[in-house]
């Protein structure tokens, strides 16, 4: 079974958009509109307002199948609410003397030079991709059918899109095993699955679906007249043959994820300076004075994309050969007596925030298991391996939820893995905040699996 998950995104391409685009509208607004006025107050409201403008229309949603008539209207979109959007600063700000004619000769200067980038990177992508060979993604296809053979031909003589197809399995006619196409998509290295619903059953598609989840493959449906899932499914066009995404992720959006990146920098940071500068050597005597050995514990787990790091925590156990494959149990004799209250309080988890200052790991997300428990829950718990497709967390909706410490039965990680997906399909800033209040709530309280 392959666990590894291969490059799927070329994620620095937003944040850069997002810069230049920056750059371009603040530095042409300074002589444009403000020339020796204090220059401040325009760069935080257009920025932020740029900013918020461009996730309300998605103007930096432009994926490798988008059509450049698409871009050109998400272009024109974002002009005129940009057009709108300046015409309010300045009625706000109305002693800065703007008016509405060098407004728009700044915006229409502003978006000439925005769509010159926007449409280089997109050619240049393109060509990279033709020329190079690079920033592909290999595919294959489950069933054989007009629908499916149009999509094998538009990934064969359109290698501008960057997409590398690999092989078509037409189930039906050959009398193919899935077990046969898993290892060919195993061995091979396969990225993307595309499923012809009418060409599989019922039974088949679930097969798929469960293969896909537990092997971290993206798996794409090519619709037809049958009801799927009650999913909510993402529907997009390759030129004109309509895709149906079987899991979105908002934590795929790129906003999204330098959202939360930047929220768990400034709380870790936060943790480490006022918190853990202090309380680390007090901890460090506590622990010292009862028992030899390190002040931290360092123990392998799997994180994002099940790449294996260092997880760290204060040494809660005395220093034992077995730590890194048995989990503490209820009246664990290797728990120490600073190790049970500090387990109580979660206290031995707060240097985890160095692991998400690092970028191994978030404040909030599904709680990373030992290496070896990760490998036998992959075999043993369907969907298991869906909660590495984000990064893990110091807490999560499921220890928040009743799905803390030890997992004494398969009912447990299985309700885990259940509110672990939940959190990963529908995360908002909003709900990170609510799971680490109600986590400060419970340490404060004490919590009855926290042994």
């Amino acid at each position: 079974m392959s666990l590894f998950k291969h490059g799927r995104y070329s994620g620095y391409l937003r944040p850069i958009s997002y810069l230049i685009d920056l750059i371009i509208i603040n530095l042409l607004g300074v002589p444009f509109l403000l020339q020796d006025k204090n220059p401040l107050i325009f760069i935080a409201f257009i920025s932020i307002g740029w900013i918020l403008l461009s996730i309300y229309s998605r103007f930096y949603e432009v994926y490798r199948y988008t059509r450049p008539i698409y871009i050109f209207a998400l272009i024109l979109r974002q002009s005129i609410l940009f057009l709108l959007f300046v015409f309010a600063f300045s009625g706000l700000y109305h002693e800065l003397k703007i008016y509405p004619r060098p407004i728009v000769r700044y915006t229409v200067i502003c978006f000439f030079l925005i769509s010159i980038f926007k449409f280089a990177i997109y050619y240049l992508l393109q060509r990279y991709r033709v020329s190079f060979g690079g920033n592909y993604r290999k595919t294959v296809i489950l069933g054989f059918n007009k629908k499916t053979h149009a999509l094998a031909n538009f990934f064969n003589k359109k290698p501008e899109y960057g997409y590398s197809h690999q092989k078509t399995f037409d189930i039906r006619k050959d009398d193919i095993p899935l077990k046969e196409c898993f290892k060919f998509i195993s061995e091979e290295g396969i990225e993307e699955i595309y499923c012809s619903i009418s060409e599989l059953s019922n039974s088949q598609i679930a097969d798929v679906v469960d293969f896909a989840d537990n092997n971290l493959k993206i798996l794409k449906f090519i619709p037809d007249s049958k009801e799927i899932y009650s999913k909510r499914l993402k529907y997009e066009y390759y030129d004109y043959i309509p895709i149906l995404t079987l899991r979105t992720i908002p934590l795929e959006d790129h906003f999204n994820m330098i959202l939360k990146r930047g929220f768990d920098i400034i709380f870790s940071s936060i943790v480490i300076v006022f918190v853990l500068s202090w309380l680390t050597p007090l901890i460090a005597i506590l622990i010292k004075l009862e028992s030899k050995g390190p002040v931290f514990f360092k123990q392998s787990r799997n994180g994002f994309n099940y790449k294996e790091f260092d997880c760290y925590k204060f040494r809660s156990m005395t220093p034992n050969k077995v730590a890194n494959f048995h989990q503490a149990t209820r009246g664990d004799q290797r728990v120490t007596k600073v190790g049970k209250f500090i387990r109580k309080t979660s206290i031995d988890e707060l240097p985890q925030f160095y692991n998400v200052l690092f970028g191994d790991m978030s404040v909030v997300g599904p709680r990373p298991h030992m290496v070896s428990h990760t490998k036998m829950y992959a075999k043993k718990i369907d969907k298991f391996m869906v909660r590495h497709f984000v990064k893990p967390g110091i807490t999560g909706l499921a220890q928040t939820s009743g799905y803390r410490g030890e997992v004494e039965t398969d009912k447990d990680i299985i309700g885990r893995v259940r509110y672990d997906i939940f959190y990963i399909e529908n995360w908002s800033l909003l709900l990170d905040m609510k799971i680490i209040f109600q986590t400060f709530i419970n340490a404060v309280k004490g919590e009855e699996k926290a042994y």
